[in-house]
């Protein structure tokens, strides 16, 4: 079994292409995407529509649940331009894309062979909204986890890309398709990486492997997504794109 994983396309269209073409090239059994697709960015339907059409398993992500609740958001953080580029992102999409959000999962386990088996979510098991990292306290990772067990455990929300051993567990963070973090932002503005970011977790007979990839983005083409919307994180995106 070869499963890529994708996460925090944030409406990120040409970055999602990208991802999308790398995968292909690279050969999977099955895509899985780990949440907070629509927000932020400037084609939140467009990767609602790529999604459907893929046809692949989508877990909840926090912004995820930003469009179906709209007060949630202020539980998670008061930045403006956040709170109201996540209002523009609802107001763009239709009963049928809320639809499609709601068959989003918490968590799903599948078998990666008859040995192994993959534990998604977005942010931990217990919370879209909580970050596992690299120096994430072994004692409080295990808090987190809260007492699920699997060979692998993936998910994303930091959009920081990791690797790392728990008790034996191999705990995997994609990082983003379309708003890769140089290093954790921690509620602050971040600085944006000039790529976008998947993994691949494949099992063959006991083994496993992860790999995490990077894949070039065309900042012309962001640049010009971005300047022809009008989210209210158009400026800063444009910034980051300079």
């Amino acid at each position: 079994m070869r499963i890529a994983l994708i996460s925090d396309i944030h409406g990120n269209e040409v970055a999602l292409r990208a991802v999308l073409a790398s995968i292909q090239e690279a050969g999977v059994d099955q895509v899985i995407c780990l949440g907070d697709v629509a927000t932020l960015g400037p084609r939140p339907r467009a990767i609602l529509d790529m999604l459907r059409e893929l046809g692949c398993p989508c877990i909840l992500g926090n912004h995820d649940e930003f469009m179906l609740d709209p007060e949630l958001i202020r539980t998670y953080t008061e930045a403006p331009i956040v709170v109201d580029a996540v209002d523009w992102c609802r107001d763009q999409l239709s009963r049928d894309d809320l639809d499609f959000l709601r068959t989003f999962q918490a968590r799903l386990t599948i078998p990666l062979d008859d040995r192994s088996t993959l534990l998604l979510f977005h942010g931990s098991p217990r919370s879209h909204m909580e970050d596992l990292l690299s120096n994430t306290p072994p004692e409080e990772l295990d808090r987190r986890l809260d007492g699920h067990a699997a060979t692998v455990m993936a998910g994303g929300h930091t959009h920081l890309q990791m690797l790392r051993q728990h008790r034996g567990t191999l705990l995997v963070n994609p990082g983003s398709v379309g708003l890769p973090f140089k290093e954790y932002a921690n509620g602050g503005p971040p600085t944006l990486l000039r790529h976008a970011e998947y993994a691949i977790v494949e099992a063959r007979d006991g083994a496993i492997d992860v790999s995490l990839r990077r894949v070039p983005v065309d900042r012309d083409a962001l640049r010009a997504a971005v300047s022809a919307c009008d989210n209210p994180m158009r400026g800063a995106l444009l910034q980051q794109y300079a």
